[in-house]
C-alpha cells in the first residue's frame, strides 16, 4: 500500500478526473478544428511556397500539441488505474512511496523525485 491518507487519494483522484475530462474535451476540439482546417485548405489552396511552409509548420505544431495532450491523458489514466488497484503513489522505478508534496504538485507522477531526476539526467531509461 502507498501509505497516503484516503482523503488525500480521493482529493487527487478528483483532480486527475477533472484534468482528464478537460484534456479529452480539448483534444476533441483540436481534432475538430484540424479537420475543419483541412476542408478549408482543400477548398482554396494557396499556391505560394511561403504560405504553404507556414501552413505546414502550423499543422506540425498542432500535431505536437495534440501528441502532448494525448500523452498526458494516458499518464492520468495510468494514475487513475493505480488508484483503483491500490498502488497509487508508488514509484514505478524503485517501488518506494512518492512524496505527498510531489503528488500534490503532479498528481500523475509515476516516479519519486530521485528516480525522475535520474531519468531526466539520462542515468536511467524513461521506461523505468
Amino acid at each position: 500500500m502507498n501509505g497516503l491518507p484516503a482523503a488525500q487519494v480521493e482529493h487527487l483522484r478528483k483532480r486527475l478526473r477533472d484534468e482528464h475530462a478537460a484534456l479529452r474535451s480539448e483534444v476533441a476540439g483540436e481534432l475538430a478544428r484540424s479537420e475543419q482546417g483541412r476542408h478549408l485548405d482543400l477548398a482554396g489552396r494557396v499556391h505560394d511556397r511561403g504560405d504553404e511552409a507556414v501552413a505546414d509548420l502550423l499543422e506540425d505544431l498542432e500535431i505536437v500539441a495534440l501528441d502532448r495532450h494525448v500523452h498526458r491523458v494516458r499518464l492520468i489514466e495510468t494514475a487513475l488505474t493505480a488508484i483503483d488497484q491500490g498502488r497509487y503513489g508508488l514509484c514505478r522505478a524503485c517501488g518506494m512511496q512518492i512524496g505527498s508534496a510531489r503528488l500534490e504538485a503532479e498528481p500523475a507522477a509515476e516516479r519519486c523525485i530521485a528516480c525522475q531526476a535520474a531519468v531526466e539526467s539520462g542515468q536511467h531509461s524513461p521506461t523505468l
